[in-house]
């Protein structure tokens, strides 16, 4: 049974470490990270974008593709389901497919319509126990679709957003959607900090959690993160595990094609990057 995240967070951020959200692209995606949290202990957010959604068949099979492996898999530990990245409207349609968890991204907005318009979802998530996300500022980069010009967030707006009912606010603070160029200059925490102290206790969300230093993240999750994501990392793995399978010629062998082992190096890939990710964040061994 999925859950929402909000108490999850709650408890991380009171905790001082962070929940991992994996972004699903597949179903063998859900699998790799479910047996991860299950192996690990841990509570677990599944992310979809609206363009993944799209390519998995919608809402609704996403929703049963996720309620379906878990029930299989016997799956213990909570689990939210969350729609990552979404418009107002998109929102709404999670929120009645069942989704645990949505983010309204009004972050390209005006900031007076970013805030009318969490504050009309907080309405819709209370009705119906549904944890709610907002940004601020845009992490720079692509990833899945979604990109932004790496304008970072302003705490008094934080502030302002943090009283609309929010579960929790991905605020831009120097991250990166997709791989870190050799050149970045690293989270601003300064800026972190000033926005922990802005929200007053609410759970922060890191975005572009693949390939920031674990100095840096850790440091980030002293001051008030509460949810790291995390998606380049486990399609990276991924496809290097597929490469090296086909460079040893392993589907030459016989069935070689046969996706149950064409695939297996894969899932494998990403479940060792979930279960390294969620002992690192902390989150490991809290249900």
């Amino acid at each position: 049974m999925l859950v929402s995240s909000r108490e999850m967070l709650a408890e991380a951020a009171h905790g001082k470490y962070a929940i991992g959200q994996f972004n699903i692209n597949n179903l063998e995606w859900i699998r790799a990270i479910l047996n991860a949290a299950q192996a690990e202990d841990a509570p677990v957010i599944l992310g979809v974008t609206e363009s993944a959604c799209a390519y998995m068949g919608g809402l609704q099979t996403v929703k049963a593709m996720a309620c379906g492996m878990a029930a299989s898999l016997g799956v213990t530990v909570p689990v939210a389901l969350h729609l990552d990245h979404a418009g107002y409207e998109m929102c709404l349609m999670a929120i009645g497919a069942g989704f645990t968890s949505v983010m309204f991204d009004g972050s390209k907005m005006p900031f007076a319509e970013n805030l009318r318009l969490c504050r009309r979802l907080a309405r819709a998530c209370g009705e119906n126990g549904v944890a709610l996300e907002a940004e601020l500022g845009s992490p720079a980069g692509e990833e899945d679709g979604i990109s932004g010009s790496g304008e970072r967030a302003d705490p008094a707006q934080c502030g302002e957003l943090a009283q609309t009912g929010l579960t929790a606010l991905a605020a831009s603070i120097g991250n990166i959607h997709g791989e870190y160029p050799p050149d970045w200059q690293g989270l601003d925490l300064g800026l972190l900090a000033k926005i922990k102290s802005a929200v007053a206790g609410l759970p922060l969300v890191l975005h572009g959690g693949s390939g920031i230093p674990e100095a840096m993240v850790k440091t980030a999750i002293e001051n008030g993160i509460a949810k790291i994501n995390v998606n380049t990392e486990c399609q990276i793995a991924f496809a290097h595990a597929l490469q090296e399978y086909f460079a040893a010629g392993r589907h030459k062998a016989p069935k070689g094609y046969n996706l149950q082992k064409l695939l297996r190096p894969g899932l494998a890939a990403i479940e060792e990057v979930v279960r390294k990710k969620i002992r690192f964040f902390g989150s490991a061994h809290r249900c």
